[in-house]
């Protein structure tokens, strides 16, 4: 794994305003904390999501934004790109590949996050059609796409951007993770970059505990003492 001494960059790439945060928003946390520098670029305006129905979908978008917005300032991060695909209609594509690619070569990360690609059979709520067409694509925009300077060759052509190899992935949703973050000192900032995504939770019964609970499970697996709260990833290298 890449030494924490040597993560100035991150980039997460997710489908949906929220899914950062559900995956990661601890280990972002922690990064600011840091210093490190964390850009958020969602694929989508999440506009088929949430239970606020006198919204249409644009009115829904406009809404998810500010709420992803808010989330970000929670546990530090400002820089917030909107690739504006349609909820519920991600395919993985060349010209999602080249998006993320152009994103990779702008920000020139040293880590990024992603979606796993591969459907969880333990867990289905992370295999979202959209989640898995987005962590496919990230995965072909960090190997090959970004480090081939002849892959698109008009964005260095026409926008100046040059190769870049982003040296390792973390994957969230997968069944089978392989890294904690312990990220106890940080949860109640886990917990309020959640909860301002008010479209999607608040109606959700008890959902404070839920999360706890679930990042307490995380640290069980893991190993930690009792009382402990995780994110869990799967480590890819790629460099």
């Amino acid at each position: 794994m890449l030494p924490e001494s040597e993560i100035d960059r991150v980039l997460v790439v997710s489908a949906h305003p929220d899914d950062a945060d559900f995956g990661a928003a601890g280990t972002v946390a922690l990064f600011g904390e840091r210093g490190v520098k964390v850009t958020y670029l969602m694929v989508t305006d999440g506009d088929a999501g949430g239970n606020e129905r006198t919204l249409d979908n644009s009115g829904m978008a406009e809404l998810r934004r500010a709420e992803q917005t808010a989330a970000a300032k929670c546990v530090g991060v400002t820089d917030l790109r909107f690739l504006a695909y349609p909820d519920g209609a991600v395919v993985a594509s060349l010209e999602l590949r080249k998006a993320i690619t152009r994103v990779i070569r702008q920000v020139r990360p040293d880590l990024v996050i992603t979606h796993h690609p591969d459907r969880n059979y333990q867990f289905i709520a992370p295999s979202h059609p959209d989640h898995r067409a987005v962590g496919g694509s990230t995965l072909d925009a960090v190997y090959p796409d970004a480090r081939n300077p002849y892959a698109f060759p008009e964005l260095l052509l026409e926008e100046g951007l040059e190769a870049w190899t982003a040296r390792e992935v973390w994957l969230v949703g997968g069944s089978t993770p392989n890294h904690y973050v312990d990220i106890t000192d940080v949860i109640d900032r886990r917990l309020a970059a959640l909860q301002s995504h008010v479209s999607q939770v608040a109606h959700v019964e008890g959902f404070a505990d839920f999360i706890k609970g679930r990042s307490a499970a995380w640290a069980e697996r893991a190993g930690f003492a009792e009382g402990r709260y995780a994110e869990g990833f799967q480590v890819v290298a790629t460099a």
